[in-house]
């Protein structure tokens, strides 16, 4: 991908359709332009199975005029389909209904600078060596352990992609950005059935992987951990999220305190920043720009300036995840999160997960989750699970087929460790999470 010429087309691009649709009448105008880039490529049973590439560019315009908003996108940057979308939006806007927070975020707010953050960092390989990095990492699987009999395949991705937003400020950033991942997923069978499970390594830059061995082999040990699975008589007890799993705890408290569901009135925590609702040792903050992370953005997509600020202190919300738009509904300033947060690091508060779990008389350990039970709007929470029953640090049994329950605002308030074995592979960083006294349904 050559970025210096991307930049430049892109930028051209951004600015001729904010021009015009200025200059055809809108009151304001933004512009978001993109192309990316890719390969993946797949291997099952030692096979070569797929070979995808991908080469995709597109142009989405916003156009506010008298309070009204119309929004339009094309695939196709040439000056005549530009036009044509310009129009487009400026006539959809012409029929919707005039919205008093609708427009741009303030021009003070905008990013004056993007500094380089070391997201790009593309991976120059073909089809023929991505093929024998996937086949290294199911082979590995394969050979670990006899008890592997088949596979769902193991396969090497990546992605290069540049992306403009501009503005009727007058502002234009950009910036390019790579992610690239190996993943295997393997099933393993003895007298009692079949398990399956995976394992994935991300990053930005390829030199950050885990080895394809490394990938295809863990694949291989969770899934043999799993087989002799049964169920649990209902119990309260500990529950313990795995890092890989625990952040998706805090993306559920993520979209409870994000602008929208806010205005909307339809969140557990509603009107709760000031409020305590962890224990007061849980801390969290946003960290916009931590070189090489997948959450790192020097401006939101809003084209407002990012900025680190603690969003739990000492288990108190300070605040909300606010874009311009319900940050004005709810008469509060943007927090720079139009399109989600920024890297928020969960501080760690005990050693690892085998450490923690060392420490228990008895835990259900999470493997994984199934299902959708989570009300963000009551707080209610009740998921599929299989895991571990481990009892004083020692596996007694792999579980499957229960329920976890409770209520997220309980679960929030019952967290009694944070592990140190923090996943860095995606904008939520923690470790896992200990939570004391849920339900686990079973026989």
């Amino acid at each position: 991908m050559n970025v210096d010429g991307l930049k430049e087309s892109l930028q051209d691009c951004a600015a001729h359709a904010i021009e015009l649709a200025q200059s055809l009448g809108a009151t304001q105008s933004e512009v978001g332009v993109n192309t990316d880039e890719g390969l993946s490529v797949t291997v099952r049973m030692g096979e070569l199975e797929s070979v995808e590439r991908h080469k995709n560019r597109g142009l989405g315009i916003t156009v506010y005029k008298d309070g009204r908003k119309g929004s339009a996108s094309t695939t196709d940057l040439s000056r005549h389909s530009v036009e044509a979308v310009v129009r487009k939006a400026l006539s959809i806007a012409a029929h919707t209904v005039r919205d008093e927070f609708a427009g741009l975020a303030p021009a003070e707010a905008m990013a004056q600078s993007t500094p380089d953050l070391d997201l790009y960092h593309p991976w120059e390989i073909d089809v023929s060596r991505a093929e024998r990095v996937a086949r290294e990492a199911e082979d590995a699987a394969r050979g670990a352990d006899s008890r592997i009999q088949n596979s769902e395949g193991a396969t090497l991705s990546t992605d290069a992609a540049y992306r403009v937003y501009a503005n009727s400020h007058g502002f234009v950033g950009g910036y390019a950005s790579s992610s690239h991942a190996i993943s295997c997923s393997v099933v393993a069978q003895d007298d009692a059935g079949l398990e399956r499970d995976y394992w994935v390594t991300s990053a930005r830059s390829s030199d950050e992987l885990d080895r394809p061995e490394t990938v295809g082999e863990r694949a291989a040990r969770r899934a043999v951990a799993r087989l002799g699975s049964r169920q649990l008589t209902t119990r309260t007890v500990p529950v313990l999220y795995p890092a890989e799993i625990g952040r998706g705890l805090f993306g559920h408290l993520v979209a409870a305190i994000s602008g929208t569901s806010q205005y909307r009135r339809s969140s557990f925590l509603l009107d709760a920043a000031g409020t305590q609702i962890f224990p007061e040792f849980v801390n969290i903050e946003e960290r916009p720009h931590i070189p090489r992370a997948f959450g790192s953005a020097a401006f939101d997509s809003d084209g407002v300036a990012t900025q680190p600020r603690t969003l739990i202190d000492h288990g108190t919300l300070t605040g909300y995840v606010l874009s311009a738009y319900s940050a004005r509904r709810l008469g509060l300033t943007t927090t720079a999160n139009a399109g989600g947060v920024h890297n928020l690091l969960v501080a760690p508060t005990a050693g690892t997960q085998a450490e923690i779990v060392a420490g228990l008389d008895r835990v259900f350990v999470v493997g994984e989750l199934l299902g959708q039970g989570v009300n963000t709007v009551t707080g209610d929470y009740s998921r599929g699970a299989a895991g571990f029953w481990v009892e004083r640090g020692e596996t007694i049994h792999p579980v499957s087929e229960v329920t976890i329950a409770g209520n997220l605002r309980d679960m929030f308030s019952n967290i009694s460790a944070i592990g140190s074995d923090v996943d860095v592979r995606g904008t939520i960083r923690s470790g896992c999470v200990l939570i004391e006294g849920m339900t686990v349904a079973g026989q």
